[in-house]
């Protein structure tokens, strides 16, 4: 009877397979659960299903952006799509935001996978954009030790990726390779005068590390590779707590608070619009091959401090005031590219004039400051009824007075696990 029963089942399974292996063939099978496809027929079951080879379409390109999320990264990824190409964004979000991707984050040519660069990452595509590091002060000096590993790392992996791939790789460094410029305006042979131990220097000399590696690669290993040092740029999209000149001076200047400028204001920045930078990013990746960079990628024109921030109370019309505080270690005092190089091998140079940029990015951040008070209105009174909920609820259980709330409990169940009584102390960030 037994045996009876087990051929009765093995025909029934063997059916049922057949009808699976149908529906895999007619593409029914993606409709069913992920968990039941793999335990149903395992990874490495060849013998059923055959490895699945992805078709591009013809004439577009896979593209890699790295910190994809971020300022440069998300202006680059819309304008790749537009151009038609397939952009798979990686990027870990310590700066970046999704937000960016508000537009065109439904494009069905375009995937966001959540990465730190500091880790490999296997993919196959066309071309690289390596783009992932923090690039203000505020946010690479939170920790120097990790943007140093991401600027060094993070090249090592990305050209690891494009040996294997065979994919051409783009490379954004910076300016900040020039340090305190001895030499003005900053021309690709010049080497830097650099701080090597200053605050920094993480950033600094992590690039130029980077930029080190990209050239050895090609020596060692013949890759195809693009390198630009990238200067003061601003846009939309800029992160509003970012502490670089243009977003401190927009922001402070639409909340009537003074402008803070470092120093006495007579340091020099030369300003690239967003959008005539990334032209210059497609044009040096479009370039011939024999040309690899470095080349500069910013506007020549040169502005003080100070007349950056009377330009930006100009066209906010706001009445606030200066305020000049001590100058931080290590700033450079000008900051102006020579962008001949890539006059003569892109054809490139900006065509947005500081007014006209300006006005675009006064109003992304004048946007952005009304919905984040309508946002923190909002947020503030569901914050409170929670918080109240929460003390009631432990009012009841009788171990907490009314006005504790959920952060006195979390502390004190911090405190029993540090086990040194009333008086342990606790930290929210552990190093």
């Amino acid at each position: 009877m037994g045996i009876i029963l087990a051929c009765c089942i093995q025909d029934e399974l063997s059916n049922w397979t057949s009808h699976l292996l149908q529906w895999r063939t007619v593409a029914k099978w993606d409709i069913l659960p992920k968990q039941f496809q793999e335990e149903t027929f395992p990874a490495g079951c060849d013998l059923f299903f055959p490895e699945k080879k992805e078709m591009k379409r013809p004439g577009y390109k896979r593209i890699l952006v790295t910190g994809g999320a971020g300022f440069l990264g998300s202006h680059l990824c819309e304008k790749l799509l537009r151009r038609g190409h397939e952009v798979v964004c990686v990027d870990n979000f310590f700066t970046g935001s999704k937000e960016n991707f508000q537009g065109f984050f439904n494009n069905p040519h375009f995937e966001v996978i959540r990465h730190d660069v500091n880790f490999p990452i296997y993919l196959e595509v066309d071309e690289i954009y390596n783009l992932a590091c923090p690039a203000s002060p505020v946010h690479y000096q939170y920790d120097p030790i990790q943007t140093t590993k991401t600027s060094v790392l993070g090249a090592i992996n990305m050209l690891g990726l494009a040996k294997r791939t065979k994919a051409r790789i783009f490379h954004a460094s910076t300016s900040e390779v020039y340090g305190d410029p001895l030499v003005h305006p900053q021309k690709e042979t010049y080497w830097g005068h650099v701080n090597t131990k200053g605050e920094r220097a993480c950033y600094d000399e992590g690039k130029r590390c980077a930029e080190s590696l990209f050239f050895d690669y090609v020596r060692q290993h013949a890759l195809s590779i693009k390198v630009a040092r990238i200067f003061n740029t601003y846009g939309p999209r800029m992160h509003p707590e970012d502490g670089r000149v243009v977003s401190n001076f927009v922001i402070q200047a639409l909340k009537g608070e003074p402008l803070t400028i470092y120093g006495d204001g007579s340091q020099t920045r030369s300003f690239c619009y967003v959008d005539d930078l990334i032209d210059g990013f497609l044009r040096l990746m479009g370039s011939r091959d024999e040309f690899q960079g470095p080349v500069n990628l910013g506007n020549p024109n040169e502005f003080t401090i100070l007349e950056l921030a009377e330009k930006v109370l100009e066209v906010t019309g706001s009445s606030s005031k200066l305020d000049f505080r001590p100058l931080p270690s290590d700033d450079p005092r000008q900051r102006q590219p020579d962008i001949t190089l890539a006059r003569t091998e892109l054809g490139w140079q900006p065509k947005v004039p500081l007014e006209e940029g300006l006005i675009k990015t006064i109003e992304y951040f004048d946007a952005l400051l009304k919905a984040s008070n309508r946002l923190t209105h909002v947020e503030f009174g569901r914050g409170n009824r929670r918080k109240n909920l929460a003390n009631r609820r432990l009012t009841r259980s009788g171990k907490y007075k009314i006005g504790e709330g959920l952060t006195d409990r979390r502390r004190g169940d911090v405190d029993r696990r540090d086990g040194n009584g009333e008086n342990a102390t606790t930290s929210s960030m552990t190093a």
